[in-house]
C-alpha cells in the first residue's frame, strides 16, 4: 500500500513585496515630504531619506487611505441600516505601530501622520510611552529596570483612552511622556478632538491578554483598523540603539535637565558599554518576550536591512 502524500504546505499569510515592486504600487500622486520636513520628522540616527519616502511610505499611506475610506462607507452603510443619524460622527480610523526599541516606530508613526493629514482629514499621533507609570511608581514597585515591558504601563488607562476615542468623544485628553525627563509630565495632557485618523505607536501595541485575565479583558489591538510591525535583525536594532545613544550626547543629553545628562560627559566607549548593558538586560529580552511575538498579528510588516532601510513589505492575505 503506498504510503500517503504529505500535506500540502499551509498557504503563506503574507503576500510579499520587494522594495521596487512595493515602490511601483499606487497610482494617486499623494503628498510629498521635502527634505527638510523628512529631517524634522526623522528620529536621531535614522537615514530616512525623501526616496524612502516616495518608495515606501507614500504608497503605504495610500493604501491605509484606501482602507480608511471603505471603512467609513461600511460604517455609513451599517448606520443606515441602524438607523443612525446620517451625521453622527464616525468612528476614527486606527493604526497600531509596534516594534522593538530603535527600530524607527516614531519616525514611521510621524511620516505617516504627515503623508495622511491631507486636506480635510485630521490625523494625530498617539504614543504609549504616555502611559507608562510615573517614575515614582515604577520605583515603588521595583520597575524601574522593566520600563517598557508590560506591567511597566497603566493598561486601564491606555484602553479606557482607546475606546473613548473609537466611540467618537468630543475630547480624550492623554498624558504626555518626556523623553527628556524621562518620566511623564505632571498635569500636561495631549488632546485628541475626533480625529479623522489615528496612529497608536507603542512597543506592545499588539500584545495578548495576559496569562489569567477574563475572557472580555480588552487589548489595545481590538480598537485597531490596521496593525503594522517595524522589523529588523537584532543584531542591527541593537547597534542602532548604541548608536543614537552615542549620536544623543552631542545633542539633547547635553541639556541640564535631561535625566540622562550624565551620559553627556562620559568618553564614546563607555557610553558605548552601557548601552550594551541597557540592550542585553532590558530591551533584548523585552523583545524576545514581549514585542517579537506579537509580529504574526499585524496586518503589514515593515523588514529593515543594516542600512536601516525597508527592504520588503509583508502584507496580509485577506
Amino acid at each position: 500500500m503506498p504510503a500517503p502524500e504529505p500535506a500540502p504546505d499551509p498557504p503563506a499569510p503574507y503576500e510579499v513585496f520587494t522594495r521596487p515592486e512595493w515602490a511601483a504600487l499606487g497610482q494617486e500622486p499623494g503628498r510629498a515630504l521635502g527634505e527638510a520636513e523628512t529631517a524634522r520628522l526623522t528620529a536621531t540616527g535614522e537615514p530616512v531619506s525623501t526616496t524612502e519616502v516616495a518608495e515606501v511610505y507614500r504608497p503605504l499611506a495610500e493604501l491605509l487611505t484606501v482602507q480608511a475610506a471603505h471603512r467609513r462607507q461600511l460604517d455609513q452603510a451599517v448606520g443606515a441600516f441602524l438607523g443612525r443619524a446620517p451625521d453622527r460622527p464616525t468612528a476614527p480610523f486606527l493604526i497600531g505601530i509596534a516594534g522593538s526599541v530603535a527600530v524607527g516606530k516614531s519616525t514611521t508613526a510621524r511620516i505617516l501622520q504627515a503623508l495622511l493629514a491631507r486636506p480635510g482629514t485630521r490625523v494625530d499621533l498617539l504614543t504609549t510611552d504616555g502611559f507608562l507609570h510615573p517614575n515614582a511608581v515604577l520605583e515603588e514597585r521595583g520597575l524601574m529596570d522593566r520600563k517598557g515591558f508590560p506591567e511597566s504601563y497603566d493598561r486601564r488607562a491606555l484602553i479606557a483612552a482607546l475606546a473613548a476615542i473609537r466611540s467618537g468623544e468630543a475630547e480624550v485628553p492623554t498624558p504626555v511622556y518626556s523623553h527628556l525627563a524621562y518620566d511623564i509630565v505632571p498635569g500636561q495632557f495631549h488632546v485628541l478632538r475626533r480625529p479623522d485618523v489615528v496612529l497608536v505607536e507603542g512597543l506592545n501595541v499588539l500584545q495578548m491578554p495576559s496569562q489569567g485575565a477574563p475572557p472580555a479583558h480588552a487589548v489595545a489591538s481590538d480598537f485597531f483598523d490596521v496593525a503594522i510591525y517595524v522589523d529588523a535583525a537584532e543584531d542591527d536594532i541593537a547597534r542602532w540603539f548604541t548608536e543614537r545613544l552615542l549620536a544623543l550626547r552631542s545633542t539633547v543629553l547635553q541639556e541640564a535637565g535631561s535625566y540622562f545628562h550624565r551620559f553627556a560627559e562620559l568618553p564614546a566607549d563607555e557610553v558605548a558599554g552601557i548601552a550594551a548593558q541597557i540592550w542585553s538586560g532590558i530591551n533584548l529580552v523585552n523583545l524576545r518576550e514581549n514585542v517579537a511575538p506579537t509580529r504574526g498579528r499585524a496586518h503589514i510588516v515593515l523588514e529593515k536591512g543594516a542600512d536601516h532601510h525597508v527592504t520588503r513589505v509583508l502584507l496580509r492575505r485577506g
